[in-house]
């Protein structure tokens, strides 16, 4: 059967879908903002989301940030938000580790990424090496690997988003996947690009491709659109998936992350997604239930309340 959407642009389309679900779940980076700024008009629909007694998550695969720092992001926009409703990869690779895995206490992940994974990781008791370490931020020079040996105790390597990366941090991972038994390979998320300045960048799985190559090893994926991270909200949140709709930009990871949960999916054209990608050479397999212009555009609805 054939997938089709429905584009809402009217008044009485975005009434009954409000209607027709309990629970939102947004991607932030274009849904909610846009660089440094605000969706036109998003404040006022979470904000009659809220008054509706609807329940609100925030779901994104920025791995950059923990909770707490995409909590100060959403303060400074002016937004509620409490650390409970956001669900980032970082937080999640985090859970996965801690309590799917069990990771062991006497061993480490070593981590390309930045801080916020390393905040979630240590908010679970987990132990890391690497990372922001200035001893891993540093020139190799060709030919130079003595400061690069195996280490029993790492028993991880999970890979995010770094714009630190480099040769010693990823010869580091290579060897403790290829030498240390039971090694785990997790990446945070496998997103090919990151949006920075209404410009897209190398992403969190740009960056691991490097290791995949080398070790030949398949890592474990945890962000969207994969389903651990739709277990780690679970695990937290109890909703009917009939009553619940994943809103996103980006038919790839959002929406098929929706489908791949058996939840409506809602796409906005303010992100990555172009007309090119719904029609044309360019067409996607990927087929969200609704489209819509911006989730901006039910501010309508609290103007007339």
């Amino acid at each position: 059967m054939t997938r089709t959407s429905q584009h809402l642009t009217s008044e009485e389309q975005y009434a009954q879908l409000l209607d027709r679900y309990d629970t939102f779940l947004f991607d932030c980076d274009g849904v909610i903002w846009t660089g440094p700024k605000l969706v036109p008009g998003i404040t006022k629909v979470l904000d009659l989301l809220r008054s509706r007694g609807k329940n609100i998550l925030f779901v994104t695969n920025n791995a950059k940030k923990s909770r707490e720092m995409y909590k100060k992001a959403f303060d400074g926009f002016g937004i509620q938000a409490s650390v409970e409703e956001i669900f980032g990869s970082a937080y999640a690779s985090a859970v996965y580790l801690a309590k799917i895995l069990n990771f062991p206490k006497d061993k480490r992940v070593y981590v390309i990424g930045e801080e916020g994974i390393e905040h979630e990781l240590k908010s679970l008791g987990v132990q890391f090496a690497g990372g922001t370490d200035p001893e891993d931020r540093v020139f190799v020079p060709s030919g130079d690997y003595s400061s690069i040996n195996p280490d029993p105790s790492i028993g991880a390597v999970l890979c995010g988003f770094d714009a630190y990366v480099n040769y010693k941090k990823y010869a580091k991972a290579h060897t403790y996947i290829m030498n240390n038994p039971g090694c785990e390979f997790i990446l945070t998320n496998a997103d090919a690009t990151y949006p920075a300045g209404g410009a897209f960048y190398p992403g969190s799985g740009s960056m691991s491709a490097p290791l995949r190559y080398s070790t030949k090893k398949t890592p474990t994926i945890i962000g969207k659109p994969h389903k651990h991270m739709m277990d780690t909200i679970m695990a937290a949140h109890h909703f009917d998936p009939t009553r619940t709709i994943m809103i996103g930009d980006n038919l790839e990871t959002d929406i098929l992350f929706g489908i791949n949960s058996n939840i409506a999916t809602l796409l906005v054209m303010t992100g990555v997604t172009n007309e090119s990608h719904l029609s044309g050479e360019n067409k996607s397999d990927t087929v969200p239930d609704y489209i819509v212009a911006s989730m901006g555009d039910f501010a309508i609805l609290n103007d007339k309340e």
